[in-house]
């Protein structure tokens, strides 16, 4: 046989389109010629594999070798196609039996010695072998990484020469299996150890149960860092579905896996980031800190001291929930899914209206200061809240607040009606929204006055309505009162203040 052809699969973000990898062997002077829109690494691969082959003891084919890595119009990165290579020249030289590969898909870096190096990004291709209904092998340490696709047969390995005696029937490789995936051990912050704060702990609830974006304003030193540290704890838990995409982002970005499996992902970027680091991109596109924090939170802390146009690229997967990322040669889907939680101080000295502190800030320093976050992006926030410089009484109190157990138990029930209605009330369109809302004539007349007398735009309008329905959620209502709807406005004031 002097044709072979290998299955293996490319890395293109979350994606793991099949490639296929024939190896043509004719006679001619002995070379070796790789075709299929390979970069570098890819290239290389022809010296590693020549090496490994010889120094695991096989018969490296002295021929003109041809590898074509189809389809030729796809890009193909890194040093995992060198292990379906390698299987590919045994193939067609005869030293592996021609149905050895048969419904099996390979992917592995190869050392010198013939041993097997982990890749990065397994678990989407290995999502991706699990629906085409193959088998994988894959080098032993990322075994676990693979296991978590679930009903797949995962075959590790730590030498070429393992791989080869398993396909030969000699010694047969058993199938990895994660008993369980690892789970975070370190407990999260829980609420209660928040004195006082009764509105911000509010807002921190509603904007749990609803997947709103939240915003909290005051003096340095209020809590704000402290509640927004405290979301996760009062998340439910990510489903198994959740809990795979999360670890697929993680995967392709080369992050560890077992230290936040299962945990909603908190993202806490320093204001110094870049737009590429926090949406992503790169020369070779990678996920940002936005697509990190899928199915999570992402933090801004001191949101105006972040350059505008860092701020300003959020705007679009704020709405969408994914960001798409187009270069000259490359062009990457990620989800972004994310809640935002921000923290500002009022002025940039931190003291516009502390009883404790005079702020010495003039007023068109305050008003560059408020001016950095732009109506688009405020209109995007649904909760805006201000978080006060609390009194001592409140700071010695001896009673805790409700526990992120209690919390979370009726975010959890809030979610569940919300689900039954399609999606999470952030998540609605404008007419499953409306239609859910379901005001009366009056209400919609007084909601019409408040709104053109606080002059909110439509966003703004979609945006109290998502919250006046968490809210009656929570109360276990089916549709928002003009109680829930007064609740909802009063959550809009900070971007009327900086706004006016």
């Amino acid at each position: 046989m002097t044709l072979a052809i290998v299955h293996t699969r490319a890395g293109l973000g979350l994606e793991a389109p099949e490639v296929q990898v024939e190896v043509h062997l004719a006679n001619g002077l002995p070379g070796v010629t790789l075709v299929g829109l390979p970069e570098t690494a890819v290239k290389e691969s022809r010296e590693r594999v020549r090496s490994a082959l010889v120094n695991a003891g096989f018969d490296y084919p002295l021929r003109r070798i041809t590898l074509n890595l189809a389809p030729a119009d796809l890009p193909k990165e890194g040093g995992r196609f060198d292990l379906p290579i390698a299987l590919g020249l045994l193939l067609a030289s005869g030293q592996l039996p021609p149905d050895a590969l048969k419904d099996t898909e390979s992917v592995g870096e190869l050392a010198l010695d013939g041993g097997l190096r982990p890749i990065a990004g397994v678990l989407p291709l290995a999502l991706a072998t699990r629906r085409a209904g193959r088998r994988l092998i894959v080098p032993r340490a990322n075994a676990d990484e693979a296991a978590l696709a679930g009903d797949l047969e995962v075959l590790p390995a730590d030498h070429l020469l393992e791989v080869v005696a398993h396909l030969l029937g000699q010694t047969p490789i058993a199938p990895h299996r994660l008993l369980r995936p690892p789970t975070a051990s370190t407990s999260l912050p829980d609420l209660a150890e928040v004195r006082g704060q009764y509105q911000a702990r509010r807002a921190l609830e509603v904007a749990a149960a609803g997947s709103h974006n939240l915003l909290f304003a005051g003096p340095p030193g209020t809590g704000k860092t402290m509640l927004a540290s405290r979301l996760p704890g009062i998340l439910p838990p990510l489903t198994d579905e959740e809990a795979l995409e999360v670890a697929a982002v993680r995967s392709v970005s080369g992050l560890p896996l077992d230290a936040e499996w299962g945990r909603r992902p908190f993202r806490a970027p320093h204001h110094t980031a870049s737009a590429v680091a926090l949406v992503g991109g790169g020369s070779k596109p990678r996920p940002g800190e936005i697509s990190l924090a899928h199915h999570g939170v992402l933090f801004l802390d001191e949101l105006p001291e972040f350059s505008r146009h860092v701020l300003e690229v959020m705007r679009e997967p704020m709405e969408s929930g994914q960001i798409h990322i187009a270069r000259a040669s490359h062009q990457r889907r990620f989800p972004a899914r994310f809640q935002l939680v921000a923290a500002m101080n009022p002025c940039p000295c931190g003291h516009l209206g502390d009883p404790r502190q005079t702020c010495h800030c003039t007023a068109a320093q305050i008003q560059r200061y408020q001016a950095r976050l732009s109506g688009p992006l405020l209109d995007r926030i649904d909760l805006q809240v201000e978080v006060p410089a609390l009194p001592p009484e409140q700071l010695t109190a001896a009673t805790p607040g409700e526990s992120s157990a209690v919390v979370r138990r009726r975010v959890v029930s809030a979610r569940e009606r919300q689900l039954m209605r399609g999606a999470l009330n952030a998540h609605l369109a404008g007419r499953e929204l409306e239609a859910a809302c379901d005001l009366s004539v009056a209400d919609r007349a007084w909601l019409a006055q408040v709104l053109e007398r606080l002059r909110l735009s439509a966003r703004a309008y979609h945006r109290v309505l998502r919250v006046a329905l968490t809210l009656a959620d929570l109360a276990g209502e089916p549709k928002p009162a003009r109680e829930q709807l007064i609740e909802a406005i009063g959550y809009r004031q900070l971007d009327r203040l900086l706004k006016g």
